[in-house]
């Protein structure tokens, strides 16, 4: 089975670091990791960010749903009517069905990235307020490099040269972690999808076809 590019990713991820490690004397080789995920959903700011998103996404959902059935409304009214239609006449009605359904998809696609890059915007503060953290914390506790949790591929638990410092770091932000290191987080992991792909592509007969 081929391995994803997030995984083909974060394998090279570590690959690199472990070649940079492989460099430094033994006794130097100190790592630790962070659960980038479970800090950033316990900031309050965060949350703030969230509720944002959420009411532009919504707004924009109300907008395309309003198209896409009036767009479903006009496909119906033409499945009932083609047989009244003349071939030239029933061609062109599918055309301009088939041409405002994919400007619909179009529509919904973009809006779905405009909202990824403004959620990204938003998050970008939080962002350097979490990395701001963790290196004052890695400074600290004088480690080597840090990974995100994601990316380590094994650990060994009775080993002081690799720690992790999700708690730490939450800490320095003065943060509670609402959620334990590790957990999926939906917040950040499942965005909404905007609607505008439910419109079937006309032709043919009204149904069964």
């Amino acid at each position: 089975m081929p391995m994803s590019s997030t995984r083909i990713s974060r394998f090279l991820t570590v690959l690199l670091l472990l070649g940079a490690l492989v460099a430094m004397p033994a006794q130097a080789q100190k790592l630790g990791y962070v659960d980038q995920r479970s800090v950033l959903v316990s900031m309050p700011g965060m949350q703030e960010v969230q509720k944002k998103i959420q009411k532009e996404m919504k707004q924009q959902q109300r907008q395309l749903q309003q198209r896409s059935q009036q767009l479903q409304k006009e496909l119906k009214q033409f499945q009932q009517q083609q047989s009244l239609l003349d071939d030239s006449a029933r061609a062109q009605r599918q055309r301009e069905l088939q041409r405002r359904r994919r400007e619909l998809q179009q529509s919904a696609q973009k809006q779905q990235k405009q909202m990824q890059q403004r959620r990204q915007e938003m998050m970008q503060p939080l962002l350097e307020q979490l990395q701001a953290a963790i290196d004052k914390v890695a400074a600290q506790q004088e480690l080597d490099a840090v990974l995100r949790r994601e990316v380590l591929l094994y650990e060994d638990q009775t080993s002081n040269r690799v720690v992790d410092i999700t708690r730490d770091v939450a800490n320095e932000l003065d943060i509670s972690l609402s959620q334990t290191p590790g957990e999926p987080s939906p917040t950040l992991d499942q965005p909404a999808t905007p609607p505008g792909n439910q419109t079937p592509p006309p032709g043919g007969g009204g149904g069964g076809q």
